[in-house]
């Protein structure tokens, strides 16, 4: 026994009780938690708490999601809609509603063209010429003008239709219009062009229904315009 009531066999140096070892691989902290296999703890480490998050580098454990430190999802949510991959548009618009969309225009435009034809074609040949050309001109200036304009048409806009641009751009160029409609030029041959612009709607009904996103040959023969619902 030292002076001050000091004994060195009861705590040798680095304060512990002599004769006491670390804890092992396998037992516990207070508490309950147990210390790593083989390993005591150092100075100052503090046992694993339950719930306690991955350190920076870790790579997460088989079936949990990865966390964002700010709450957000640590990937960009993959595209779910049908009709929003590629395009962005929307759902496709079916053939019949097209159909009929088409079906409205026509009488729209067609209607006063043929009037303004029966008016012209009194004055002579020179307006019978006239009217022929504002009977072919007239659908086409038509298309164009509401595609590029308003993105639709009336007809499309009373069937809930609109015209999406190549890659889901915001406005459909003149040129992408005109494309699209490049068939109608086909009624400038007398007779002959008009079974020609009939056949060719014929097979724009059917490459639409064949096509996946309700795609006719003149929508890919404008750079991939898209008909879907408004």
């Amino acid at each position: 026994m030292t002076s001050g009531g000091y004994d060195p066999n009861q705590y040798p140096q680095g304060g512990q009780p002599y004769g006491q070892q670390y804890p092992q691989g396998g037992q516990q902290y207070p508490g309950g938690q147990q210390y790593p296999q083989g390993q005591p703890p150092q100075y100052g480490q503090q046992p694993p708490q339950y719930g306690q998050q991955p350190q920076y580098g870790q790579q997460p454990q088989y079936g949990q999601q990865p966390q964002d430190p700010y709450g957000q999802q640590p990937y960009p949510q993959q595209y779910g809609e049908y009709g929003q991959q590629g395009f962005g548009a929307g759902q496709p618009g079916d053939l019949l509603p097209r159909f009929g969309a088409r079906f409205i225009d026509g009488l729209i435009v067609g209607i006063p063209a043929y009037i303004i034809d029966l008016i012209l074609s009194k004055i002579g040949i020179i307006g019978s010429i006239l009217g022929f050309i504002v009977i072919v001109a007239a659908p086409i200036a038509y298309f164009v003008l509401m595609e590029t304009n308003m993105g639709t048409t009336l007809g499309k806009k009373i069937l809930g239709l609109r015209v999406v641009a190549p890659g889901g751009a915001a406005k459909i160029t003149p040129e992408v219009s005109l494309k699209r409609n490049l068939y109608l030029v086909a009624n400038i041959i007398p007779c002959l062009g008009n079974l020609v612009a009939i056949g060719m709607a014929i097979y724009i009904a059917v490459t639409i229904e064949q096509d996946p996103n309700k795609q006719g040959w003149h929508d890919k023969f404008a750079g991939g315009t898209q008909v879907v619902k408004a």
